[in-house]
């Protein structure tokens, strides 16, 4: 598959796996897609749930300069209890990768973009599952291979639950993470072609309407993602949230902190909220959920 963009031609290879052979056994497996020959060509892999806006043309730079088997994209983050974490020499070279633990060495963590010499690929086993924070990553520092960590203090989010998706999406439209992917400038709110917002309807926070879906007068959706062909009913609230394709959201119906799955139907009086998520074809009755008192 060819795809081009601003100037940009990439031929784009799917290839599958028939059981899951998880970080480093999914990287094996891709490689027979891989163009050139060189072993020191370096291959960029990027994990999929990720947003960044780091140079990734540094760290390529980087990779090459050191004539690094690897070379890591990390990150600090304010909590790194809830990660493994990457400690780094004084000239950026990986010493150890560390399971999540209470007290971690360091802030610094995996980011998810990695630079590999083409050979390394090569080394890993395949046919089975690999992980390469737990087997590639440290055989290769056990085995005195240099492995390096790029830092850089740039846009990075990790995408991988719903309410960390449409804070990454609210920032694209926010324009606090550039992208040429956003169609459009940058601003409060995205609607898509084919959509409708009504008179008297507030669109805020970086929320997008998708293609074709519909926005009711005087209805509020703030910091939320409406997929393509969602309806938000008249005056009905939807803030921090995911309104799945073709799912349809009341009049009156509040949704706080909630996933409403495809085609799902939310009756009018009703009130998600906290995290709460809808399976996609459900359909509440009025009134069916509320998380607030009546009194």
């Amino acid at each position: 598959m060819l795809w081009r963009r601003h100037g940009v031609r990439l031929a784009i290879d799917y290839v599958s796996e028939d059981v899951p052979l998880d970080t480093a056994g999914g990287i094996r497996n891709a490689a027979g897609s891989l163009r050139g020959t060189g072993a020191a060509d370096p291959v960029v892999v990027l994990n999929c749930d990720i947003l960044s806006g780091h140079d990734l043309s540094a760290q390529v730079d980087l990779h090459i300069k050191t004539d690094a088997a690897v070379t890591l994209h990390l990150v600090e983050v304010a909590d790194p209890s809830r990660f493994g974490v990457v400690p780094t020499d004084s000239t950026g070279r990986v010493t150890a990768f560390l399971e999540k633990t209470p007290d971690p060495v360091t802030n610094r963590i995996n980011a998810g973009c990695y630079v590999f010499r083409r050979e390394v690929i090569g080394q890993i086993p395949a046919g089975r599952r690999v992980s390469v924070e737990r087997e590639t990553f440290p055989s290769l520092i056990e085995a005195g291979k240099l492995v390096m960590g790029y830092h850089e203090s740039a846009y990075w989010l990790d995408v991988g639950t719903p309410q960390a998706f449409v804070r990454g999406s609210c920032d694209l439209v926010l324009g606090r993470l550039p992208a040429p992917a956003l169609p459009g400038p940058p601003g409060p709110s995205l609607v898509l072609a084919g959509a409708s917002v009504a008179p008297g309807a507030s669109l805020a926070g970086g929320s997008v309407v998708g293609a074709g879906a519909s926005v009711g007068a005087g209805a509020t959706v703030f910091g939320s993602v409406l997929f393509s062909g969602a309806t938000v009913g008249e005056g009905a609230v939807v803030r921090d949230s995911i309104v799945g394709r073709g799912a349809v959201v009341a009049p009156g119906a509040v949704l706080d902190d909630a996933v409403i799955g495809d085609g799902a139907f939310i009756g009018p009086g009703n009130e998600l909220a906290r995290g709460i998520r809808v399976w996609p074809g459900v359909r509440l009755e009025p009134t069916s959920i509320r998380f607030s008192s009546d009194v």
